[in-house]
């Protein structure tokens, strides 16, 4: 067996065995890190690798941390009912992947987003990491199989639900 498939395995039930023993380690260390953060390399390399990552220049993965629930929204000042305030029941037509896409994008902003995937959640937060490529860089250009991103009707593709997450919310 190939070493991803151990680690697809090893993944498939992350609450049991050694990925629990690391996750409980690394929320707590991630919970002190920013929202939106460079890694060196992605946390599930199989993960990666089959959504298109390849350790190369151009490539980098970003960690997002995103707060789960419905949308936060301020309660009103004047005095209502509950039901009637209107902060209950509102949610997003969002996943909170999609929204951490969008997140990634905007911090990195002359980069694409190829894709993303689930790292951990805790009662309050989820995070994700996300995949970005430069179409600007020549060993983009030069590849093959991540050239279609460098095309200018790629840019911005998050914002327009052109990502697994985006078509998933989308309905398609």
């Amino acid at each position: 067996m190939s070493a991803y498939k151990y680690i697809r395995d090893a993944w498939r039930s992350p609450g049991e065995g050694l990925v629990k023993s690391l996750r409980t380690e690394r929320l707590i260390k991630w919970r002190r890190e920013p929202a939106v953060c460079p890694l060196e390399h992605p946390t599930r390399l199989n993960k990666a690798r089959s959504l298109g990552y390849k350790a190369k220049p151009g490539i980098v993965v970003a960690r997002v941390r995103v707060i789960r629930g419905p949308m936060n929204v301020q309660r009103p000042r004047s005095g209502r009912r509950p039901k009637r305030m209107g902060i209950y029941g509102l949610t997003v037509n969002k996943s909170v992947r999609w929204i951490a896409e969008e997140r990634a994008a905007k911090k990195f902003p002359n980069m694409n987003v190829l894709g993303s995937y689930w790292v951990g959640s805790d009662g309050r937060y989820a995070w994700y990491e996300v995949i970005l490529v430069d179409p600007s860089n020549p060993s983009i250009q030069s590849d093959k199989d991540l050239c279609w991103i460098t095309h200018p009707a790629q840019r911005g593709r998050v914002y327009r639900g052109l990502t697994a997450a985006g078509k998933r919310a989308r309905g398609l």
